[in-house]
């Protein structure tokens, strides 16, 4: 795969300006061979120089293989044989690939016999294909026809696919390259299609079905899962169901069945779950009356390891009577790698809280008295064994119980799992919650569960036996609620976060209840390791503040979470630092003994891993402050808000020496543009019409920048090439920039939605408008993507897209002015 990513790319680093090739014509051709027997011919002619891959190859990891699939096949036809190839076929060694392929050049039909089981209607056909020349591969194209099938006839179709650019575009897209146009590291022209939608039903019972949405991907593509931890990074695949036209209400929640990834992403500098290859979104429904058609959207987004294309939406119809019968229990499962993967992340890291909660004051001192207890009391060894075990099963057993309601009213569950990461009001809950414990934490009150529920635990372990044992254990759970509260509340926004629901959170709490329960075991069966803990003393307390400061800082991750969905700008990136700086250094300093905090002991000296301690939170706050100034802080990434949710987007230095040199008064926000919102403080524009009226009004070009904010490649230009003197004195002083996000998710006045002429696509959002505005003005949909043009909207010079040879940029925009100030004489 790696070799057919790296053909592509290098082809389309010849294209320096966007424009379509089409250098495949096709035909198609029905003739009969017998009574109820016809042969369906697709015919494919092919330019000079391009060539077209046989349905055949050695591997998976080059081109794609031509695939003909008949979609309507075995319901009214039958297909006799395979799909024949008619025409001289190539067989050679392709260095780019570095495999042997087979392909045609010039002219190949492909041919299927089919023979009909009633009276002759249409075949429905998709060719699947894509073609080379010796410098480029153009993306993988989908065509379907409809085929009339008639006795005694032979009918032969209109060409599906139009002639590609003229041959004076491709006389100019060369000269241009031979003046030293921008080189594209990724693609910039031609529309990406890299990922294909099926949709299909599979039948439950008579009231109930499975919607089934099944995305195909190109590879080294990815698609979203419906479930990421934060909104700073792509966009989550998104289903919505029309419940009201269809008759049917959504069951439950839209399952994903699939091999998901989940991987650290150093783009977005987070942790993202993705799907590859192939992933099937099932979505459970009952139908009130008689079941018949299901109506739906998809909103999606998809990128490889360079680009990200615009988010887009699909609208489908599905109709049930077409749906296959499956199981109950098949149709609701799926995604097992799923939940393997995340089901162990969130065991590992449940039985170290629970570990942890054993150095709590509340827990570290039971552990000797619990033991001796069960040692003395026992006649022999083994007993005392049996009852030390049956005492740490039984505070597993009863923190999974917390989590039976979670499975029992599922009608609630999914709400509870599937609002938490952007419900505002549940993040301020955790936020409040967050900071009590954090507070009790550091000694100024404690958190109890009223007394009456300790004492009737006591009061029931009195009874002895194994039913004394259990109400042992839920008394130390009760007791030491305090101490373990908090990192019990950290699991359950760990878990709420995630798609997971009550099963996860019940492996949540199991690992929980294992990392607290298990010591209580292995010191009975092994009384003698006793001595070799250290005494309880006022060492526990300082562990618990410890752990106080650390719950004050994740309290401000969710209080950010609140702020980032409604947009209020409390909480900007530079204030999360500079609270996580403070909580860092206090931390540091307690420590370190430069104070203490109510129930702590006098402390003489510091011990060594106290003052090792110390050394790396001291470490930690002073990598923590240049990030006050735009520092990327890698180690703590997805935690604070995004780099442009920021008072300074842009930070200091470099930068902000350029822009305060400037005393042109044409060069601030005041000129017309938006400064704020901009990088390195320019004056560019966010609607098109404002930013044409501007440009003919001061007689400048215009440099449309489509951009995302999600887009990688577009943040690598603006921090590595436009932050240069040489470009950024020119984005200043010699065009108007008109930045358009393509990934803007505001809304569009209701009167402004429209449904696109050029894809079809339901426009609905500012980024819509601006993604379908580049497909059509420019066809093309890869970002960044940058097109200088003048007051009639002509295109001066060649696009541009993302390069980050600071000369050749400079060249680009240079000779863009020029043609611009040509145009004018």
């Amino acid at each position: 795969m790696k070799y057919w990513l790296l053909g592509v790319l290098l082809g389309f680093t010849t294209l320096s300006q966007a424009q379509i090739f089409n250098p495949v014509k096709w035909s198609q051709e029905s003739k009969q061979v017998s009574e109820n027997e016809f042969e369906v011919l697709l015919t494919a002619k092919i330019d000079d120089k391009w060539h077209l891959y046989s349905q055949t190859l050695p591997s998976a990891d080059g081109p794609v293989a031509t695939e003909v699939v008949f979609k309507n096949a075995g319901s009214d036809y039958q297909l006799v044989g395979k799909t024949e190839e008619v025409g001289d076929l190539h067989n050679e060694y392709d260095p780019n690939f570095k495999m042997d392929l087979s392909f045609y050049e010039h002219e190949v039909t492909f041919k299927q016999k089919i023979k009909w089981t009633g009276a002759p209607g249409k075949a429905i056909v998709e060719v699947y294909y894509m073609v080379c020349d010796d410098k480029q591969c153009l993306p993988p194209e989908a065509l379907e026809f409809e085929i009339d099938i008639a006795p005694g006839t032979i009918e032969v179709s209109e060409e599906f696919v139009e002639e590609a650019a003229s041959e004076e575009a491709s006389t100019e897209t060369a000269a241009a390259s031979l003046t030293g146009s921008i080189q594209h590291d990724q693609p910039s022209g031609g529309i990406l299609q890299p990922i294909k939608w099926s949709f299909s039903a599979e039948k439950i019972s008579d009231k109930e079905y499975n919607l089934v949405a099944t995305a195909t991907l190109d590879p080294k593509w990815h698609l979203y899962s419906q479930n990421l931890e934060s909104m700073d990074g792509p966009v989550p695949t998104q289903f919505r169901f029309n419940e009201k036209d269809g008759n049917f209400k959504v069951v439950g929640k839209t399952e994903e069945r699939g091999e998901i990834h989940k991987e650290f992403d150093p783009n977005f500098e987070m942790e993202l779950s993705f799907y590859e290859h192939e992933v099937s979104f099932a979505q459970r429904i009952r139908f009130e009356g008689e079941p018949g058609i299901a109506k739906g959207d998809v909103y999606f987004m998809v990128c490889d390891d360079k680009n990200c294309l615009p988010p887009e939406e699909i609208v489908f119809e599905i109709n049930t009577k077409d749906a296959v019968p499956v199981e109950d229990s098949a149709a609701a499962s799926g995604g097992k790698e799923k939940s393997g993967k995340s089901l162990w992340e969130i065991l590992l890291y449940s039985f170290l809280g629970g570990l942890g909660a054993l150095l709590t004051p509340c827990v570290f001192p039971m552990i000797p008295m619990t033991v001796s207890f069960f040692t003395k009391q026992s006649k022999t060894r083994v007993e005392g064994i049996k009852k030390g075990v049956t005492y740490g099963m039984s505070i597993i057993l009863i923190y999974v119980l917390c989590s039976v309601p979670f499975h029992l009213f599922t009608s609630v569950s999914p709400d509870i799992f599937n609002e938490f990461s952007t419900n505002p009001i549940l993040n301020l809950t955790f936020f409040a919650i967050f900071i009590i414990f954090a507070v009790s934490f550091l000694g100024a009150f404690e958190i109890t569960l009223p007394s009456s529920w300790v004492n009737k635990a006591d009061r029931a372990a009195d009874k002895g036996g194994m039913v004394g044992i259990f109400f042992m254990a839920l008394t130390l759970i009760l007791v030491s609620f305090s101490c373990t509260g908090p990192a019990i509340g950290l699991l359950l926004g760990s878990v709420l976060s995630t798609d997971g629901g009550a099963t996860y959170l019940s492996v949540g709490l199991f690992g929980f209840g294992l990392g607290l329960g298990l010591p209580f075991g292995l010191f009975a069966a092994f009384p003698g390791w006793l001595h070799s803990l250290p005494q309880s003393g006022g060492w526990l307390n300082s562990v618990k503040v410890v752990f106080g400061f650390l719950e004050l800082a994740f309290a401000f991750k969710f209080l950010s979470n609140a702020d980032l969905v409604v947009q209020a700008g409390l909480l900007t990136r530079e204030v999360f630092i500079a609270i996580w700086i403070a909580v860092s250094f206090m931390l540091a300093l307690y420590l370190l003994g430069v104070y203490r905090l109510p129930h702590d002991s006098p402390t003489e000296k510091i011990s060594v891993g106290r003052s090792l301690l110390a050394t790396l939170t001291l470490a930690f706050t002073i990598y923590l402050i240049p990030g006050l100034w735009g520092a990327p802080l890698k180690l703590i990434s997805g935690f604070p808000p995004p780099m442009f949710y920021s008072e300074s987007p842009q930070g200091v230095g470099k930068t902000a020496t350029i822009v305060s040199s400037s005393n042109s008064e044409e060069d601030h926000a005041g000129s017309g543009g938006h400064s704020g919102t901009c990088p390195h403080n320019l004056n560019c524009f966010h609607d098109y019409d404002e930013g044409m009226a501007y440009a003919k009004k001061v007689g400048k070009p215009v440099m449309l920048d489509f951009t995302g904010w999600a887009c990688v490649n577009c943040r690598r230009m603006e921090e590595q090439v436009w932050s240069e003197e040489p470009v950024l004195k020119r984005l200043r002083k010699d065009v108007v920039l008109i930045s358009l996000y393509v990934d803007e998710k505001k809304e569009l006045p209701e009167s402004e939605k429209y449904v696109s002429d050029a894809t079809g696509k339901s426009i609905k959002t500012v980024g819509n408008k601006w993604s379908d505005f580049q497909i059509t003005r420019y066809e093309s949909n890869t970002q960044p993507y940058y097109v200088i043009i003048d007051h009639d909207e002509n295109q001066l010079v060649e696009s541009a897209s993302y390069d980050p040879d600071v000369a050749l940029f400079v060249d680009w925009l240079d000779r863009g002015k020029k043609a611009f100030e040509k145009g004018k004489h």
